[in-house]
């Protein structure tokens, strides 16, 4: 069997299962979410971050879905590309990828279909990238009999139709429950990370909190996919910008007409809460549901 082993295990997450389980459990909020939810959750957008500064999203995330649907089984994963720099999207068609929880199994047959819509076969583009990953161990928690396909989606020749056909793929399955995820982190703002548009102070923070996260925010609740694109790659609020259109196209093919936001935050603001700590750099994080 082809196996991807763990990239970034001990470092973005728990590196035994003991450490994972034990992280995942402070990540997971204690209650059920008590805001309205899309019944059922065909689509979520979550971050991809260590999960000391994202956890607690991506978490609330998985958490909707799985109060909402119960079960899932496949999840069908459009992934930042951070390390793949080649056009078009981008099927591990591997037989499953492990974590410290153990392995996962890929949808084989549902990897073939989405091929079929225009995906690239290459299980190699996927061995060293973090921002599907690091979602493996809550699908592996919370939905232990279900399967996924890893998709990774550069903006390099991205399709604005691939998420379209897609959705529709998954809209005439009548014999599994499938859910899309697409991961990406918002604003990276600061010296670290080249982009300091308004400078360096508390106020700039503000600004990419405020203004410049949600702009992408917006337009990702009003599935303004081709627009969301546009926005991330003028103003830098996404990493995962292709990944999210894919998505948002996905669920709009799917029947969705605007999103639910579960939480935004950053790793500043972390820092703040959880260490009494301030910087002059700054990530963007949101959890958005379907």
């Amino acid at each position: 069997m082809s196996i991807r082993k763990p990239a970034v295990a001990g470092q973005f997450y728990g590196g035994t299962e003991a450490e994972c389980l034990a992280e995942i459990a402070e990540c997971l909020p204690a209650r059920d979410l008590t805001m309205e939810l899309p019944d059922p959750i065909v689509a979520a957008i979550v971050p991809h971050a260590g999960w000391v500064f994202s956890g607690e999203l991506a978490a609330a995330a998985f958490k909707a879905i799985k109060q909402v649907n119960q079960e899932v089984d496949t999840f069908v994963i459009f992934g930042a590309a951070h390390r793949y720099f080649d056009g078009g999207a981008v099927v591990d068609d591997s037989d499953g990828w492990e974590t410290p929880l153990g392995q996962i199994e890929i949808d084989a047959e549902l990897t073939r279909q989405i091929i079929a819509e225009g995906a690239i076969a290459d299980a190699d583009a996927h061995h060293s990238e973090h921002s599907i990953e690091v979602q493996m161990p809550f699908i592996q928690h919370l939905f232990p009999n279900a399967k996924i396909v890893p998709i990774l989606v550069p903006v390099a020749d991205f399709d604005p139709a691939f998420g379209t056909r897609v959705g529709q793929l998954i809209g005439e399955q009548t014999d599994k429950k499938i859910v899309c995820i697409a991961s990406t982190d918002l604003t990276h703002y600061g010296p670290r990370y080249g982009f300091c548009p308004e400078g360096t102070s508390p106020a700039a923070l503000k600004w990419a909190r405020e203004v410049n996260d949600m702009e992408f925010i917006d337009l990702a609740l009003r599935m303004e996919a081709e627009q969301l694109l546009e926005s991330a790659m003028d103003k830098g609020n996404a990493c995962g910008p292709a990944a999210v259109a894919a998505l948002v196209a996905a669920a709009k093919a799917m029947g969705r007409i605007c999103g639910v936001l579960l939480g935004h935050t950053t790793s500043n603001d972390v820092m703040k809460a959880k260490f009494n700590e301030t910087s002059e750099e700054s990530v963007g994080y949101a959890a958005i549901v379907f």
